[in-house]
């Protein structure tokens, strides 16, 4: 998040080559950062919001496009809580869950590890049981009906101290739903210093319990926030880590360790943490030998999907099949998918390659 004044203009996916789209589409993907309050897009929501006609959320869909065009960051903000908190009861947790494995079905995606963020359905009263439970019933249900596999994520939300921390671990170790591979960490990371200690202590028992150490860095501030995420949250993976090109000795470090970076590009530029689309650090990233996965972060909110992702580098930066190629095969390897199920993803993206050399 940023505290920016506004929301900049939103980012023109369109790659203008068909021949390019249609590999995009064809490509096997994977979504490995992405919210489930922040993935609900306009049919979910409206599901949600006729659900709950008092959630002050609009119940007509021409309605709820305008509310979602952010004026202002505050705007953004307001909307985000809004939907959030028509996540009142477990029907509604499965609801948002499928939601997503439905829209990342018809962009060619198999799999998503989702981020949950355990203290959101904690402070609306929703027993962590019940959560479970909807998690667990939207996990088996997502490849029956979709064909996706979906996998969690906890995150801290790390504004809100202690609490949170204390909340979100005990979830993670006395109440996990079976899908549950990662413990993670986001919010404002400014605020995150307050509560370094608790923080730590969480990682630490979630990393014992055997789950992925996943935390977000390097989004909204500088080097240091990654350095913290390596050497005291035991970080296996980084989400956004953009602001790493600022040290070189991190880059070093980064590059040797190949500890991925899970960018989300027009996220960045809707937050305001990059000014324009072709300011993004993407091509440097890469450039630099980093082990860079591509995700949409908030995708309905800043009107983009993951193949538009796909879509936005190749158009902005000129990457054709074999870097957007390489690109689909770090998210699998990067992945806490069993090696058999990577195995196989490896060998679809390799064979679309050739038939459509």
């Amino acid at each position: 998040m940023t505290t920016d004044a506004t929301i900049p203009a939103r980012v023109d996916a369109s790659s203008g080559d068909a021949a390019l789209d249609a590999f995009i589409d064809a490509l096997p993907k994977v979504e490995l950062h992405v919210h489930l309050i922040g993935s609900a897009s306009v049919p979910t929501v409206l599901e949600l919001a006729r659900r709950h006609p008092d959630g002050g959320v609009p119940t007509s869909e021409e309605e709820l496009r305008a509310f979602y065009r952010f004026t202002d960051f505050p705007h953004f903000a307001r909307v985000y809580t809004a939907v959030n908190a028509l996540a009142r009861e477990p029907e509604d947790v499965a609801t948002l869950v499928l939601g997503l494995a439905r829209d990342l079905a018809a962009q060619g995606a198999r799999y998503a590890e989702l981020q949950v963020t355990p203290y959101a359905h904690h402070i609306v009263g929703m027993p962590r049981r019940e959560v479970t439970e909807a998690l667990d019933l939207a996990a088996r249900r997502a490849p029956e009906e979709f064909g996706v596999e979906m996998a969690y994520i906890f995150d801290i939300p790390g504004e809100y101290g202690v609490e949170a921390a204390e909340i979100t671990v005990g979830h993670a170790l006395e109440e996990p739903p079976a899908a549950l591979v990662g413990f993670g960490i986001g919010g404002i990371e400014q605020e995150r210093v307050h509560y370094r200690d608790a923080y730590r202590d969480a990682f630490t028992a979630a990393r014992n319990a055997g789950l992925h150490s996943v935390p977000h860095g390097g989004e909204m501030t500088g080097p240091e926030t990654i350095w913290e995420v390596v050497e005291a949250y035991g970080a296996e993976r980084i989400g956004h880590g953009i602001a790493c090109l600022q040290d070189e000795r991190l880059v070093a470090h980064l590059r040797e360790t190949r500890l991925p970076l899970d960018v989300c590009p027009t996220s960045n530029v809707c937050t305001g943490q990059v000014a324009r689309i072709e300011d993004h650090p993407l091509p440097r990233l890469l450039e630099e030998g980093l082990f860079v996965t591509l995700n949409s972060d908030d995708p309905p909110m800043f009107d983009t999907t993951l193949a538009g992702e796909y879509r936005t580098v190749a158009r902005v930066f000129g990457l054709g099949r074999g870097e957007l190629a390489e690109l689909a095969r770090n998210g699998v390897t990067a992945s806490y998918l069993p090696a058999e199920r990577k195995r196989a993803l490896l060998a679809e993206i390799e064979a679309l390659e050739k038939a459509t050399a």
